[in-house]
């Protein structure tokens, strides 16, 4: 093995954004080039993944890259706000995933499935060792949900070092009365960082002992941030309502946020618009907008945005719970041809958190709130209320406080 493998390397940064495809290959081959045979030697930030394809049965693993030193970064996207595309994925790219299929039942059995826990408990990068039953291969993951990540690659064993246990950690797992649901809030009540709850239900280390199992990434994320929002949202609904409109903003990857809060008990909406050739929005030549909405009750029914939805009404209820007063709260996004490729939902729940630790322009009504998003925003004012349930409610239908 190699002696070059005990350093961190600082690879090229590609410049050229125009093409994703060409900058995901060239971070992929970045990473394979430091790989010999089949076997991947590094420190884990720590990180895993676990598929949804094919559930029950899924492919679950490690995420290492083949480099030493501080790598934590790399799984902790709460670090990540400030840095462009091209950061993320180089990034990101540097990890290979080890692929080992299991099923989703079996988090508490098996010695591959048992340091996959182990690596989620962790509060420091350690040293894996993945040994791999080929060459990494060139496919490389791009999901609006989850973080993407580099070569993959079967798994057939695994070996891990100098791990430290994080004790919030450790002792939700040795719980085994307690539900996930009630570990999740627990762990964030304690300062547990949101990506890394993530990490330990996706590993299977939360929940009562029988119903404990592996929960693909995609579905953790969510299910964290849902968690975690209404548990917010319990405190937010008993307190005074916003008296005058606020409004945050944020421009991030080429992605363009008005937070805006309205005076009224709770009620939340995102909006996003996609210019043609971004993400969902590939094909048309059209600006394609999508919303999803809820009363003051709640939803009954999955948004129909996806995990984005769910992020951002994490990192709304978080301030509203933090200045004690409820609001009818509507996100607008622009998502412009410069966000090139998904980076991950905690793009929205940490590009919302920094708007939102901002200082708010305060504004005495709804009218003054209309001119400051005609400023704002390309796509005038009258698109967005015609596609806003909670805008179109606000201009057209009067309340008890106007």
């Amino acid at each position: 093995m190699s002696s070059e493998m005990n350093v961190v390397r600082q690879p090229l940064v590609y410049k050229n954004m125009k093409d994703p495809s060409i900058l995901k290959y060239y971070y992929k081959f970045q990473t394979i080039s430091q790989i010999e045979g089949n076997e991947v030697y590094g420190a884990s930030p720590p990180d895993i993944f676990v598929g949804r394809y094919g559930y029950p049965h899924v492919y679950v693993g490690p995420m290492v890259p083949p480099t030493f030193g501080d790598t934590s970064i790399l799984a902790t996207p709460e670090r990540w706000v400030g840095k462009d595309i091209a950061q993320i994925v180089q990034m990101r790219s540097t990890l290979v995933r080890g692929m080992y299929r299991t099923k989703v039942t079996n988090a508490d059995n098996g010695r591959i499935e048992e340091m996959l826990k182990e690596l989620a408990i962790a509060d420091n990068y350690g040293g894996v060792h993945e040994m791999l039953s080929s060459r990494p291969n060139l496919r490389m993951s791009f999901d609006d949900n989850s973080q993407p990540y580099g070569p993959s690659a079967r798994l057939k064993d695994m070996r891990i070092e100098d791990l430290k246990v994080n004790k919030k950690l450790e002792n939700a797992y040795e719980d085994t009365a307690m539900t996930a649901k009630d570990a999740i809030v627990e762990l964030y009540s304690k300062g547990i960082l949101v990506s890394k709850i993530q990490k330990s239900l996706s590993a299977g280390i939360l929940g009562t002992g029988k119903r404990r199992k592996f929960v693909p990434t995609r579905w953790s994320i969510t299910a964290v941030d849902d968690t975690l929002s209404k548990f917010r949202l319990r405190s937010v609904k008993e307190y005074e309502a916003l008296d005058h409109v606020r409004i945050y903003q944020t421009i991030a990857l080429d992605n363009r946020w008005l937070i805006i809060m309205l005076p009224g008990e709770w009620q939340y909406e995102l909006v996003e618009a996609w210019y043609p050739n971004t993400t969902w929005n590939m094909d048309s030549k059209d600006i394609q907008i999508f919303s999803s909405y809820e009363p003051f009750k709640g939803r009954t029914k999955y948004a129909e945005i996806g995990g984005c939805y769910y992020a951002a009404r994490l990192a709304s209820s978080e301030l509203l719970d933090r200045i004690k007063l409820q609001a009818r709260v509507v996100i607008l996004r622009e998502a412009h041809p410069g966000y090139i490729l998904p980076v991950g939902v905690w793009n929205v729940r940490e590009h919302v958190r920094a708007a939102l630790r901002g200082e708010p322009v305060m504004l005495e009504n709804l009218d003054q709130a209309l001119a400051f998003i005609a400023k704002r925003m390309d796509i005038p004012v009258n698109i967005w209320v015609r596609n806003s349930t909670l805008l179109r409610k606000a201009v057209y239908q009067k309340t008890l406080f106007n």
